[in-house]
């Protein structure tokens, strides 16, 4: 059940990086919030398995976007990894 709950948050998460890497304009709350949760769930597996590496690489690449400017199409390739992984959870 928390799996699912999990793979929830990450397909959200995945969809929300498409769309902000696809260059539209999200909430920068929304942004800092996905980014927070991101690593908060990567804490949960104490970073001893892929997946949570993958939480806490997104999340760290979210909080570099506000410092840096990177591509988007970094945001579109992390939001394909990270809704990939929450499709296979739901598996």
């Amino acid at each position: 059940m928390i799996v699912k709950f999990f793979g929830g948050i990450d397909l959200i998460a995945g969809l929300l990086l498409i769309f902000w890497g696809s260059n539209n304009k999200l909430d920068i709350g929304i942004i800092i919030f996905l980014a927070i949760v991101l690593f908060l769930k990567s804490l949960i597996g104490f970073l001893e398995n892929f997946g949570s590496w993958i939480d806490f690489l997104i999340s760290i690449f979210i909080f570099l976007s506000f410092i840096l400017s990177l591509p988007e199409i970094i945001f579109i390739l992390l939001g394909l990894l990270i809704s990939q992984k929450g499709i296979f959870s739901f598996m």
